[in-house]
């Protein structure tokens, strides 16, 4: 395999998400591909436009839009946009639909993503190949035009990391007899539902999902996780009004912070959840330095004045987690 050192973050199709890939740096930008899972409901395009995303390009999973809809129409109007589209492939895609992947692809970069559930998708080597083969067939793409992406979805326990661990360990070794372009492990450890955690003060969440790809240690194999949410998607979940709440990115954890003091002014309470932040065992030493989400804390802990929303709150969060995560890897 090919060394892999881009970070893959999949991410929702969201303003807080989209704010924060507009403000990478150039050294940020060129090693993160985000992946982002479309929503039938919104349209990208708009944020797009406003937000342009500083990445070179987007991977786009359409596993939740409704066929007919294909690929195709969207690759041109981003075209239009300067955005080059990388499409996601998902075994269980009906064949028209994964010849207008391959359609899409060629394109743009003649590149794609197997996002490959090995928990749902092929449940050994065998089954495996028969999606794989299917796959690049429909799309008329060979196995090193495709970045392999093996998503192990959720890790929702120290007891679940081992058997992840496990499961990864095993598509690995099935993966490196096929000429993949790449190849990426995925998993997210962010619970679905903050809002039963305690308030007014930092509690920790385990970054598990961080903890099994380094403890695989296989050289080559690339990282990607579901950025500072959850990969159990809460469709149909009525929004609420949400406590100021930021999940700041630490080595061994997410540190959240739901902020209910100062009264009832939303302004007040973020000024008082990033003072406490600031001065922290959390804080980097780069300070506002550190990602420009990082900057937006920080000058929310010297005034009250534009606390935000819940959308700038998820973007400082995800601003700082890619800067982080960069931080971490391999550097090319």
């Amino acid at each position: 395999m090919t060394p892999n050192r881009a970070y893959r973050p999949i991410l929702r199709p969201r303003r807080g998400e989209f704010t924060a890939l507009a403000h990478l740096s150039d050294e940020e930008a060129a090693r993160v591909t985000p992946i982002v899972e479309l929503d039938p409901a919104i349209s990208i395009v708009p944020l797009v436009r406003e937000l342009p995303p500083r990445t070179e390009e987007l991977a786009l999973d359409f596993a939740h839009v409704p066929e007919p809809p294909a690929p195709l129409s969207l690759a041109e109007q981003l075209t239009r946009l300067g955005v080059a589209m990388v499409p996601v492939l998902r075994p269980y895609e009906s064949g028209r639909r994964l010849v207008a992947h391959g359609m899409a692809a060629r394109m743009h970069r003649r590149r794609a993503v197997l996002r490959l559930r090995p928990h749902v998708d092929a449940g050994n080597p065998v089954e495996a190949d028969m999606v794989t083969d299917r796959v690049l067939a429909a799309t008329a793409l060979d196995a090193n035009e495709v970045d392999l992406l093996i998503d192990l979805a959720e890790t929702a326990c120290l007891a679940h990391a081992d058997q992840v661990e496990e499961r990864a360990r095993r598509v690995l070794r099935w993966a490196r007899t096929m000429p993949w372009r790449s190849v990426s492990i995925a998993s997210g450890a962010m619970p679905p539902n903050l809002d039963d955690l305690p308030t007014d003060r930092p509690v920790p969440v385990g970054r598990l999902d961080a903890r099994v790809w380094a403890r695989l240690g296989e050289p080559g194999v690339g990282y990607a996780d579901y950025g500072v949410t959850s990969p159990v998607r809460r469709l149909g979940v009525q929004h609420h009004r949400q406590l100021p709440t930021l999940r700041y990115t630490t080595e061994q954890n997410w540190w959240i912070y739901r902020w209910a003091r100062r009264g009832g002014r939303s302004d007040d309470r973020c000024h008082d959840l990033c003072r406490t932040l600031v001065t922290s065992p959390q804080w980097p030493s780069a300070g506002a330095r550190f990602s420009w989400g990082d900057a937006e804390i920080a000058r929310r802990a010297r005034t009250a004045r534009g606390a935000g929303s819940s959308a700038s709150w998820i973007a400082w969060s995800t601003s700082h987690h890619i800067s982080y995560v960069l931080r971490t890897l391999p550097k090319p």
